[in-house]
């Protein structure tokens, strides 16, 4: 795909698993930024109907999900001969993306043996912490609730060579992990920053109404 020599560098989306046992494995960085991706908020109000003092009362920030679909494509690197590609086309940039929703296989094996053993109390896994990195403003803590995977091309050892995969989000806030977790911190920093913005748009909306008045009334 060509593009304009002096257009600016986009940065690239990612969705990062903060795995402390496997750090690389859990990094997916978007080879194409997706063009479009649709966030749906949902108000998190109090709920008590007919009591007018709750009407206006929310428990905490409204529930957000996002929907995306990302394209992962291995014929440039193909057409240079680089490893991985030649040997397994994009299955381990899907296996990165698919691991976030797996728990660690030597966790559930640690856990089957502790089952034989007799232990009647098991801690179910846990999914390491989950990132959506969309630019500056917007890192935000999230959790993989589906994954739809498209494989649109094979290599001759049946290898996905091209693929379409649509992902499901649903933000964590600091109601879901508490204030005082990274997680939460870092939704924080990013509703502040929404509140910086919408100060900042608020403002502007009333110079330019000003501006405009003011223009009007100069022509009258």
């Amino acid at each position: 795909m060509t593009t304009f020599p002096r257009s600016p560098r986009v940065q690239r989306g990612a969705i990062i698993g903060l795995d402390p046992f496997n750090p690389v494995a859990s990094i997916v960085v978007f080879q194409y930024n997706p063009e479009s991706m649709t966030r749906t908020l949902s108000a998190r109000s109090m709920g008590g109907e007919g009591d007018p003092s709750e009407a206006f009362r929310l428990k905490g920030p409204p529930e957000e999900t996002i929907d995306l679909s990302i394209d992962i494509d291995a014929t440039d690197q193909l057409e240079t001969a680089s490893f991985p590609a030649t040997a397994m086309g994009v299955s381990p940039a899907l296996a990165s993306l698919e691991m976030l929703l797996y728990p660690k296989s030597a966790l559930v094996v640690a856990n089957a043996v502790l089952t034989a053993a007799g232990m009647v109390e098991i801690l179910p896994p846990e999914a390491p912490l989950t990132l959506f990195a969309w630019g500056p403003t917007r890192i935000l803590p999230v959790r993989l609730t589906r994954i739809t995977i498209t494989e649109e091309a094979y290599d001759p050892n049946l290898n996905p060579i091209r693929a379409k995969v649509a992902l499901g989000l649903r933000v964590l806030s600091y109601y879901d992990l508490g204030l005082l977790s990274v997680g939460g911190s870092l939704f924080m920093a990013h509703q502040v920053i929404k509140e910086v913005m919408a100060t900042i748009g608020g403002v502007g909306t009333i110079a330019g109404s000003i501006s405009a008045s003011a223009s009007v009334g100069v022509e009258t």
